[in-house]
């Protein structure tokens, strides 16, 4: 049931945040933006509406898979605790309990994650270039009886869909390449994932009215939306460090690993580049986490009252 549920709340939640993760992927990659608002525009003005939705394929594929191992995994291990340490899967965890099983899926999710961040990241990051059309001089300039030359045409796109970045990175830069910034990966789901369901529960807890198991709709809202800002504030240092190392591989290499990205990232521009998109972050994590977990627990009650 958990494994289920997990798979369709994270469909939803992809659908509502993925135009402000491009905002937020571009604005830690890209030294260019001044802030939100010029990152917006900017994306906007070169690549429309499309420009926000570059990679969303490969997510929308993925990602039922991934939200359902990380609620399915998490889930099994704190079962697995309970059972362990109380006798029984159903007594209630204790805090430490469901803090190491959410470090548990955030580990987890970084085997199946980092392949498709990577590609995610490398088609957020790359502009959509034009084709340079002929100056309007350029035909009286070649004499009558020659032929004009052809225009010049700027390279397109390297990238020409999810399927097709992960096949040119496998080719140019091996397995390592796919699994590029996964040592980042690894620093941000786990500590984030953790402080992610610690402190979804907690809130539920303290949301629940006298008489009752489980908090109302509006509770789990509330729960869910703080739980997934928590979450991102704990995320967004490394996350940073991690678009920075995915992105690495268009061009020259930058960057010789995480602890080098971390120090020259700070040494050119500050600490507050370790934070850059914390506001977006957070704006998107709010709504996006509200839906995924009432998405979660609605399942969660259909699953239980078709099965009774």
């Amino acid at each position: 049931m958990d494994f289920v549920a997990g798979a369709i709340g994270g469909v939803c939640g992809v659908a509502v945040g993925y135009p402000l993760d491009t905002v937020k992927v571009k604005i830690q990659t890209e030294p260019k933006y001044r802030g939100i608002w010029h990152c917006v525009w900017d994306t906007y003005r070169q690549e429309r509406v499309r420009g926000f939705y570059r990679g969303l394929s490969l997510p929308v594929c993925t990602v039922s898979l991934v939200s359902s191992v990380s609620f399915g995994t998490y889930h099994h291990c704190l079962a697995n605790i309970c059972r362990f340490r109380y006798g029984s899967p159903e007594a209630k965890p204790a805090k430490p309990d469901i803090t190491l099983s959410g470090f548990a899926s955030g580990l987890v999710r970084v085997f199946l994650t980092s392949p498709t961040e990577v590609a995610k990241v490398r088609l957020q990051t790359q502009t959509q270039t034009q084709q340079r059309r002929p100056s309007a001089s350029w035909p009286s300039a070649a004499p009558p009886m020659c032929p004009v030359p052809p225009a010049c045409s700027v390279p397109g796109p390297k990238y020409r869909g999810p399927l097709h970045c992960l096949a040119t990175v496998a080719r140019e830069e091996g397995l390592r390449g796919l699994y590029k910034g996964s040592s980042a990966l690894l620093f941000r789901d786990g500590h984030s994932f953790a402080t992610y369901f610690l402190s979804y529960a907690i809130l539920c807890e303290q949301l629940t009215p006298t008489g009752h198991s489980q908090p109302d709709v509006l509770g789990v809202l509330v729960a869910g939306g703080c739980a997934g800002v928590l979450a991102w504030t704990v995320a967004t240092p490394m996350d940073v460090i991690k678009s920075r190392l995915q992105a690495d591989g268009q061009g020259q290499q930058r960057y010789r690993g995480l602890l080098h990205c971390v120090v020259t990232s700070v040494r050119e521009e500050g600490p507050r580049v370790l934070f850059k998109g914390l506001t977006l972050n957070c704006c998107r994590a709010f709504p996006v986490n509200m839906v995924v977990f009432v998405a979660y627990e609605a399942v969660l009650r259909l699953i239980r009252g078709l099965s009774t």
